[in-house]
């Protein structure tokens, strides 16, 4: 089970018998840096920060990712000379993603077996990765670069930031709608507009029966749908046959 940045550091703290200021002001870091974390003010750190955070922890960086990940922090010879950005983590398969596609809520199970491995997201490294694979043309025509058919998009769960990023004009988002008392849902992938009384969620295809979600600023519809963005896409990936002929 992952552990957030403010248990890793409370108990790595407790285990050295130091106070948060102290280890901060001793390897450089501002002197509020890790009491900021134990605070809970401060939910996550940049990547280029993360070495300096562990090295005030008396660990590598290596070992507080492991301690991130849940793992046992243990020491290694060659710590020091992995790169973190390459560390690789665990992302949760979650299906397909498909504009139209309603299906019955007992398919849309997050927890499953099913996972994949890619680096730590460099802007969000404490939040969780997922993965989806693209149904369909609805975002075909997205610039500068489109999403296309057998695709997987690699996103990260919005209640993972923590109110840390504001909804932001232009964003690709995952998107799940939901009808009949919550009994069947969509997911798909959207590009959101915000406009002073709206959102729209527009497709981006050359295909015109992809047509946009309009809803007002509370994200529930006016037909009796709910709507809310889940995800934020932050990677597409597509597997190149050995051969297409």
């Amino acid at each position: 089970m992952e552990n957030t940045l403010q248990q890793v550091v409370e108990r790595r703290l407790e285990e050295l018998g130091i106070g948060p200021i102290q280890a901060a002001t001793a390897h450089g870091l501002e002197r509020t840096f890790i009491r900021d974390i134990v605070d809970g003010r401060k939910k996550s750190i940049r990547q280029s920060t993360l070495p300096r955070l562990a090295k005030a922890l008396g660990w590598s960086a290596r070992q507080l990712t492991d301690a991130l990940d849940g793992l046992s922090a243990s020491s290694s010879d060659d710590d020091e000379l992995q790169d973190i950005g390459a560390a690789l983590v665990p992302v949760r398969v979650q299906g397909t993603v498909e504009a139209g596609a309603w299906r019955e809520v007992e398919e849309f199970d997050d927890v499953q077996d099913e996972r994949t491995f890619d680096a730590r997201d460099p802007d969000f490294p404490q939040a969780r990765l997922f993965a989806s694979d693209v149904v369909g043309d609805s975002m075909n025509d997205l610039k500068p670069r489109p999403i296309l058919p057998g695709d997987r998009i690699i996103w990260v769960r919005f209640e993972d930031l923590a109110g840390r990023v504001p909804l932001r004009d232009g964003m690709v988002v995952v998107v799940e709608q939901s009808k009949d008392g919550g009994q069947l849902r969509e997911r798909s992938v959207k590009q959101l507009l915000i406009f002073e009384d709206h959102y729209e969620l527009q497709p981006r295809s050359t295909n015109a029966r992809h047509k946009p979600i309009m809803v007002q600023r509370d994200l529930h519809a006016d037909d009796g749908r709910s709507v809310e963005i889940i995800g934020l896409v932050r990677k597409t990936m597509n597997t190149i046959p050995i051969s297409y002929r």
